[in-house]
C-alpha cells in the first residue's frame, strides 16, 4: 500500500464520520472538509526525507491519527502509545538501546499537527534511518 493509499484511506475515514456527524446540505461539503481534522485531537503529518535538509514546497508525507483509532501506517498503533506515553512531544521519546551501523546517510523528519489540543511542530536530521528509530520509535516508520 503506497502512501498517498494509506493518506487517502485515512482522510476518506476521517471525511466518513464527518459527514455523519453533520446534517448540513451537500452544498455545505467544504465546511464539513475543514471541520475534519478538529474533529480528532491528535493527529499529526509526518514527513521522512533523504537528506540533511527537509525539501521546501510540496511535501508527500503520511497523516497518522490517534484519536478515536490509530490510523495511518501499520506501526500507528505503537506510534500513537509512544506518543501518549511522552504527551505528545517526541523528543521525551525514550531512546531505545541498539547498535546503529555507522553509516552517514542522513534523514530530515518533520511532524505538524495536534495533541490533546496543543500544536505539535518537531523537526529534526539523523545521521541514519537506525539512530531516527532508536530516537523516535515508531512514529516515523512510516514505510517510505
Amino acid at each position: 500500500m503506497t502512501y498517498m493509499t494509506r493518506v487517502t484511506t485515512a482522510a476518506g475515514a476521517l471525511l466518513a464520520c464527518a459527514g455523519l456527524l453533520t446534517a448540513a446540505p451537500a452544498q455545505a461539503a467544504p465546511r464539513a472538509t475543514r471541520a475534519v481534522l478538529p474533529l480528532t485531537d491528535d493527529w499529526l503529518y509526518l514527513t521522512v526525507t533523504p537528506g540533511e535538509t527537509a525539501p521546501a514546497g510540496d511535501k508527500h508525507g503520511t497523516l497518522l491519527l490517534c484519536d478515536p483509532v490509530p490510523l495511518g501506517y501499520a506501526r500507528a498503533a505503537e506510534a500513537c502509545g509512544e506518543l501518549a506515553a511522552a504527551d505528545g512531544d517526541i523528543a521525551r521519546i525514550p531512546a531505545k538501546k541498539v547498535f546503529c551501523p555507522m553509516i552517514f546517510a542522513p534523514v530530515t523528519v518533520h511532524a505538524h499537527g495536534r495533541w490533546h489540543g496543543r500544536p505539535v511542530d518537531y523537526q529534526e536530521t539523523y545521521s541514519s534511518r537506525c539512530t531516527m528509530e532508536a530516537r523516535t520509535g515508531a512514529v516515523f516508520d512510516v514505510g517510505h
